[in-house]
């Protein structure tokens, strides 16, 4: 099973496993049979009912069509069939996908699914990381979840790990990978400029926080915004 690495500020590193094609077929395959399932009872009730027009047809075929663009949005990247196989779409910096993300997964299954001969099939065959067509162009990777492996950390190298470490900016955690790995290089690269870089990083941190700093100095404050990240992000392991 391939991985790709998530790495949490410089300090731990996750490996997130794709998800198998097989998994990714059953959970295609259970998918469908929930949304046949749906147009199955959908049509029986409307025959029962003796019902007609727009809006009885658009009952249909609406909630099948839309399925699994809106139970990903609003189940963190999961289908009932990605539930099952314990799989989530996720960024591949193991981020949350945004709303475009998403959409364009949906959009390109067109290309992907059944009207091309599964192309996407073959390009998740090809593709190191298990990836369709949709994927590649979103961004995003499907993970399995509940397979994460840490590599080996001294925790005694960092003190804020301990349990009575507080955090102070619970904020932090909405900073990106790559936010983290600048601020990481920025207070960790010792340069003529140090103290302006700092300053001036501290400054735009705060800002996209809508945080004020309280420790004594510029690269305290950054310092201190790393560890409560890790903090958050090992809360998840």
């Amino acid at each position: 099973m391939s991985q790709s690495g998530i790495v949490t500020g410089q300090y731990v590193r996750i490996r997130q496993a794709e998800a198998s094609i097989g998994d990714r077929i059953f959970a295609q395959l259970i998918d469908w049979g929930v949304m046949l399932a749906y147009l199955t009872f959908s049509v029986w009730l409307i025959v029962k009912l003796d019902a007609d027009g727009v809006v009885p047809f658009l009952f249909v075929i609406l909630p099948p069509i839309f399925y699994t663009l809106s139970m990903e949005v609003f189940n963190q990247g999961q289908s009932l069939g990605k539930m099952v196989m314990k799989t989530r779409v996720v960024k591949m910096d193991g981020s949350t996908p945004t709303l475009g993300a998403y959409l364009m997964r949906w959009l390109l299954y067109i290309v992907d699914g059944p009207a091309t001969s599964y192309m996407g099939l073959l390009v998740m065959v090809l593709n190191k990381n298990n990836q369709r067509l949709g994927d590649i162009a979103a961004g995003t990777v499907v993970i399995k979840l509940q397979k994460y492996s840490k590599i080996q950390v001294k925790l005694d190298e960092y003190d804020y790990l301990m349990k009575n470490y507080t955090p102070h900016y619970p904020q932090a955690a909405d900073l990106s990978l790559e936010q983290i790995e600048i601020i990481t290089r920025t207070v960790s690269t010792p340069r003529s400029d140090f103290a302006p870089r700092v300053a001036q990083l501290s400054q735009k941190v705060q800002e996209k926080l809508s945080i004020s700093r309280r420790e004594p100095t510029d690269a305290d404050f950054l310092r201190r915004i790393l560890r409560d990240y890790q903090y958050y992000a090992l809360e998840e392991i």
